[in-house]
């Protein structure tokens, strides 16, 4: 069974400027970071022409498609019938992006299929992650 899910979704960039294009982008799912999501933008997406990654919790993205979430460097929230958004605020500005909410309902029922919601823990391998620490620290 494969321990990564990889999902393309179409975001659309909100702007200043009039109706921006579509852009491609993949929600990234992977069982051995089980509480986490990565959303990556391609290089020819980005103002600095490099491939972009975020990462967030499974939660803040399963949260705010009901309501606002997050308060930090992501932000989601429902927006209308059938898109999410997405904030991204980093010291060089702030991304807002357009998802289609059902793209990420499937993406999320993809992932809990892989590790159900409640139990992540049990993908982690706390002894290693664990010995992996004690080791860099002598």
């Amino acid at each position: 069974m494969s321990t990564v899910i990889e999902q393309p979704v179409e975001a659309r960039l909100v702007a200043a400027a009039p109706r921006m294009p579509s852009i491609p982008a993949t929600l990234h799912y992977d069982r051995r970071d089980p509480f986490a999501v990565r959303m990556s933008f391609p290089a020819p997406a980005t103002l600095e022409g490099v491939e972009v990654c975020w990462t967030f919790a499974r939660d803040l993205l399963t949260a705010g498609l009901e309501e606002p979430e997050g308060d930090g460097d992501v932000r989601v929230r429902p927006y209308g019938y059938d898109r999410t958004v997405l904030e991204f605020h980093a010291p060089e500005g702030t991304a807002v992006v357009h998802v289609r909410s059902g793209e990420i309902r499937r993406f999320l029922q993809a992932a809990s299929k892989l590790v159900p919601v409640g139990r992540e823990h049990l993908q982690l391998d706390l002894d290693h992650g664990l010995a992996e620490l004690m080791r860099d620290a002598c």
